[in-house]
């Protein structure tokens, strides 16, 4: 099976935006267009990560829209939803369509709509992925993560500075992603004084509500050497579930649809944890980066935040993790996430990051949906 490959990536501004779902995804598909090189008669399969468009803005068939609106009829068009893992769904989908052989030029667009919804509208929307048991009591994903992170710093007698200095790092990498929603530094004291949300955890700990959209052009590797040098190649990507139920699970610190997706990436790839060089974790909560770290491989189970304590994950450590900004400062337009953890790593191994560029052959992404129900593991290298 020859290699799939990454030609071109785009990501729009992400934050409160006046654009709408349909205007958003077009925005990231004609950017990709153009920095891949790509004419839109040459795409062949159309893939749109989104989540919620008719519950936000009540528009369905936006996979058609964007066909027409980007001008790559009559491509196949396909709607991904996966909730808040949507994104690296779409990769997954548009890996398997050029790895198929079913396609030979795959877009893939995510995108999402959100802010103009009340915090508590969205928030309700969000919490409709729970279990109907859970959420007719109430849960949230954010209730989800305070009992956790207040059950992870008890058990693995971890510092509470230690989530809040995953919010200082990913604040201060976001400075420097021209396309992230909050672009400015936060001190520890801020963070940790911030109100509270779901306890322990405070504001600072949880990412915005946000609007934007981000895309990938795929293709086999003979026909990426056609059109660039500077390629990424998916080497590794996998799926997993867990259970629906959180409560079911037999520890509420270990998300083993992280560890399997991770093993099933790993092992197509042929690289281990050793081996990333830069990763980006969904930290949709900051206790969510510790719980994917050692899901990962990269530390062991209740040791992740001593790797953070250490500034093993800041951009000039030994493994950079969120140099984007994360979810926390780039912002988390649900459907668009995860397609924009894959623009961050093709842009860091093919050396376009600009003043995030850290060191890096092999990249990793892992995106997460609802509280682990669901994940995807990606990872990526520089094409040779």
């Amino acid at each position: 099976m020859e290699r799939v490959a990454i030609i071109g990536a785009s990501m729009t501004q992400f934050g409160q935006r006046e654009a709408w779902i349909r205007d958003l995804i077009a925005e990231a598909g004609k950017a990709c267009l153009e920095d891949a090189g790509v004419d839109s008669s040459a795409v062949e399969h159309l893939y749109v990560s989104n989540m919620s468009s008719g519950e936000f803005e009540g528009q369905g068939g936006i996979m058609n829209m964007l066909a027409h609106d980007l001008g790559v009829l009559p491509a196949y068009s396909q709607r991904v939803d996966q909730t808040s893992s949507s994104g690296g769904a779409g990769i997954y989908a548009a890996w398997q369509s050029i790895a198929s052989g079913a396609s030979e030029m795959t877009l893939l667009v995510g995108g999402e709509k959100m802010t103009h919804k009340t915090t508590g509208e969205a928030t309700d929307i969000i919490a409709s992925i729970t279990h109907p048991d859970e959420y007719k009591h109430g849960v949230t994903l954010p209730s989800f993560a305070g009992m956790t992170a207040r059950h992870y710093l008890e058990r693995f007698d971890a510092p509470r500075e230690s989530l809040g200095k995953v919010a200082v790092k990913n604040h201060k990498n976001g400075v420097d992603n021209p396309h992230a929603q909050f672009r400015k530094e936060v001190d520890l004291e801020t963070v940790l004084e911030s109100p509270i949300v779901a306890d322990p955890l405070r504001l600072y700990d949880f990412c915005p509500i946000t609007d934007g959209s981000a895309a990938l052009m795929f293709c086999p590797e003979s026909v990426a050497r056609e059109y660039t040098d500077d390629y990424a190649v998916v080497s590794g990507v996998a799926g997993a579930t867990d259970t629906h139920v959180v409560h079911e699970r037999p520890d509420p610190t270990v998300m083993n649809g992280v560890v399997e997706s991770g093993k099933g990436a790993y092992e197509m790839s042929g690289h281990g944890p050793e081996d990333v060089d830069v990763a980006e974790l969904h930290d949709m909560f900051t206790i969510l980066e510790f719980l994917q770290m050692e899901g990962l491989g990269f530390a062991g189970h209740g040791e992740a935040w001593k790797r953070v304590e250490a500034g093993d994950t800041e951009r000039t450590g030994p493994l950079p993790i969120n140099t984007s900004g994360g979810l926390k400062s780039k912002g988390h337009p649900l459907g668009a996430s995860g397609v924009a953890q894959g623009v961050e790593i093709y842009e860091q191994v093919v050396g376009e990051a600009g003043p995030r560029q850290v060191d890096a052959d092999v990249g990793l992404c892992c995106n997460v949906g609802g509280f682990g129900n669901c994940v995807i593991t990606t990872i990526m290298e520089a094409g040779q």
